[in-house]
């Protein structure tokens, strides 16, 4: 980033370093993916994403006033692990709280606070030109959602199956009177809560990253769902990485980009909801890829329908990391949904760890890195459709509901 160059002189032979900062990050978004999903798994989604919460501000401010780069690039790395925690226990929350026929719609919407977030952050860089004031600012709003995120329940299927059906029939009582059912949480008793603590108990403390590789469906299930996440991210950090070329005001370009997921997570919403989640990612996948591979064939000086491609590309992707998101949630038993849900995302920071380099085999052939893209997207478009489908399915507690689907 120009920033980066003029504040620590990053040219000449220190050039390369500027590419150092995304790298340090998606490097700290991997490393999150990885402890933040077992840790969920053992102490619980919202312990974790409280600590997230406050990382994400402490490491946030303290970039903004980093004396050098190696600082920053420090607070960057430890910024993008607070992310994957943020992204992950959200995410498992809802799925966990939210009842069937609602999930999907709850789960795309939530969605549409990353959108807004796009659009919002495109103002506060046009107007607040300063980095550090900027990154500052986009920084203390982490500080408030610390303070009431202690009043967000904990997931009663995970203080279940760790054996706290006290705390979880708590949970449930407090949940059912604020939303209205005084009579549904006076039903509620530690016999009926409780029972299952006793099957899944023993399952929990030995839940790890070897239980995502035990037996055929749960591997299948971390080949096609990281593969369908690794694509996503590949695609559009490619795309990402594709603007420059486009000839458009940069500050435009990434309203168009945050705009277009506003039709683009209605469609899907209405998709999984109807024809289900299986067909939505892997229509979602392939569109991504016909459109990324189109603009291979599309003249550099009709810049508006390379555009309009590269729009409707996004579009799809933004689809597809929709659709994963909830799907992986749905595919995944409690015992280790975080560690599945930590390993799909250390995929897709793989893909966006790589898509730089493959960016980079432009320089040889120019359409190679849209080949690649588009490809990938395409390919993993055909193994999703090895995935069972979840629409209008009670989500699996165990291993063994897993395999029984």
């Amino acid at each position: 980033p120009g920033f980066l160059s003029s504040q620590w002189d990053l040219v000449c032979e220190l050039r390369g370093l500027r590419q150092m900062v995304q790298s340090t990050y998606m490097g700290g978004y991997l490393v999150g993916s990885i402890i933040f999903g077992s840790l969920s798994d053992r102490l619980g989604r919202k312990r974790l994403l409280l600590w997230s919460y406050l990382q994400m501000a402490v490491t946030g401010a303290c970039a903004a006033f980093s004396p050098n780069f190696s600082t920053y690039c420090f607070f960057r790395f430890l910024h993008g692990t607070a992310v994957s925690g943020i992204v992950l226990n959200t995410v498992s929350l809802i799925v966990e709280w939210i009842p069937t026929h609602w999930r999907t719609v709850v789960g795309t919407g939530s969605g549409y606070f990353y959108t807004l977030g796009q659009l919002v952050l495109v103002g506060f860089a046009y107007t607040i030109r300063d980095w550090r004031w900027l990154q500052f600012t986009v920084s203390i709003p982490y500080f408030v959602f610390f303070l009431y995120g202690w009043w967000l329940p904990e997931s009663a299927r995970w203080l279940v199956l760790s054996g706290k059906s006290e705390v979880a029939l708590k949970e449930l009582k407090s949940v059912a009177r604020m939303n209205g059912k005084l009579d549904q949480a006076e039903k509620l008793t530690t016999e009926v809560s409780g029972a299952p603590a006793v099957v899944f108990l023993s399952l929990s403390p030995s839940c790890d990253h070897c239980h995502l590789v035990a037996n055929f469906v749960t591997a299948k299930v971390c080949v096609c769902a990281g593969g369908g996440e690794f694509s996503t991210s590949f695609a559009y950090y490619g795309l990402a990485l594709d603007l420059q070329k486009f000839g458009v005001d940069i500050y435009l370009m990434q309203v168009i980009f945050g705009a277009v997921d506003i039709p683009a997570k209605l469609i899907c919403t209405v998709s999984m909801s109807y024809v289900g989640r299986r067909i939505t990612q892997v229509f979602s996948l392939m569109l991504a890829g016909i459109a990324i591979l189109a603009n291979i064939f599309v003249p550099e000086d009709l810049q508006m329908l390379r555009t309009s491609l590269a729009v409707f590309g996004k579009g799809s992707l933004s689809a597809s990391f929709c659709c994963v998101y909830l799907y992986t949630g749905e595919l995944y038993p409690t015992v280790f949904r975080q560690t599945g849900f930590g390993f799909v995302a250390m995929m897709a920071r793989v893909g966006g760890m790589v898509a730089p380099v493959v960016q980079m085999g432009g320089e040889y052939i120019a359409s190679l890195p849209l080949i690649i893209f588009g490809g990938s997207a395409i390919i993993s478009g055909f193994v999703a459709c090895l995935l069972p489908e979840t629409l209008n399915t009670s989500l699996p507690d165990t291993i063994e509901e897993v395999e029984n689907r």
